[in-house]
């Protein structure tokens, strides 16, 4: 029986993969793969976001062993539309774009659907959220500290954003730097995922929020 759990009725916890080598992805996919029914990919072109992860193709390489996980792309790339073939290739399940450097919200995000799949818009924790949200989004995903590859604290300026996002009635999905003490208050605003690298283990096994 797998070994997730979700810390409340309508919250879960996804494990992140962000890896510039196929050994590194493999290491890491090794680890996490029956911890969760969902894993979600990072992907880094070294324009957006400084170095340049896996190439996503290599994903099929190890979908003998991953057979039954749904994932979750995150595109941290110059114009996201042009990786949704990479994303379809690799049987992805629900991809995300940032926004910073996305040309057309509506064009990225009914690409997606129309393949089947969940589309989510994705903003840095400088980026201001607008109201300029297709109708079809299916989840909003916020970072918590700076995309890419080096570590940064939790930055609690995300809040206002969540309660943004959650008054209007989207779903939120939050990610980078998040914590055993930082969770409750996630749980309290109302985060519907949770994605996290680093402390994912420590967050899926406390039991008190569970």
């Amino acid at each position: 029986m797998p070994a997730y759990r979700a810390c409340s009725p309508h919250m879960e916890i996804i494990p992140t993969v962000l890896e510039k080598d196929i050994e590194s992805l493999e290491n890491r996919l090794e680890k996490i793969r029956n911890s969760s029914p969902w894993i979600q990919i990072d992907v880094s072109d070294n324009t957006l976001v400084s170095g340049q992860s896996f190439p996503l193709e290599l994903l099929n390489r190890l979908n003998p062993r991953l057979d039954s996980t749904l994932f979750d792309i995150h595109l941290m790339v110059k114009e996201p539309f042009n990786w949704i073939k990479k994303c379809l290739f690799v049987q992805a399940s629900r991809i995300y774009g940032q926004v910073e450097m996305m040309t057309d919200r509506e064009k990225f995000i009914t690409e997606i659907k129309n393949a089947g799949l969940e589309a989510g818009l994705a903003f840095d924790i400088d980026t201001p959220i607008d109201i300029d949200i297709p109708h079809e989004t299916d989840i909003i995903l916020l970072m918590n500290r700076p995309m890419g590859f080096a570590y940064h604290p939790f930055d609690i300026s995300v809040f206002p954003k969540i309660d943004f996002l959650k008054d209007r009635g989207h779903k939120v999905a939050v990610d980078g730097g998040v914590t055993l003490d930082v969770l409750p208050r996630l749980i309290k605003h109302g985060v519907d995922i949770i994605y996290s690298g680093q402390s994912y283990f420590d967050l899926l096994n406390h039991e008190k929020t569970l």
